[in-house]
């Protein structure tokens, strides 16, 4: 069964950056678009950045551009966010996420698969 699991999420100070890994069993995100969502305390998780199949376009939410990448190494199957110059409201559960969909792109109808999640604290 396809298993996502993240890494990186941990405590910065406002201003710094992270990097949050998702790897990877039985899917290959080059097939498929995938994705990062993130829930803040108290609200509906929202979709952060989702690169598509293939080709690799990439989509980011207004809140995130300029200071958020999505990128994957495709020969290590390995999905990446890097998010800089982070600020307090960016505080959440960061999820990482896969279409089912082979040759999806962004936007999606809806991600199948889903990762337990890390978190990420910003401090003011």
């Amino acid at each position: 069964q396809v298993q996502l699991v993240e890494s990186g999420g941990g405590l910065v100070q406002a201003g710094g950056s992270l990097r949050l890994s998702c790897e990877a069993s039985m899917f290959t995100f080059y097939y498929y678009a995938s994705g990062w969502f993130r829930q803040a305390p108290g609200k509906e998780r929202e979709e952060v950045s989702c690169i598509s199949s293939s080709d690799g376009v990439t989509n980011y939410a207004d809140s995130v551009k300029d200071r958020f990448i999505i990128y994957r190494d495709n020969a290590k199957n390995i999905l990446y966010l890097q998010m800089n110059d982070l600020k307090f409201e960016d505080t959440g559960v960061y999820y990482c996420a896969g279409d089912r969909v082979e040759g999806s792109t962004c936007p999606t109808a809806g991600m199948n698969y889903w990762g337990k999640g890390t978190l990420v604290t910003v401090s003011p």
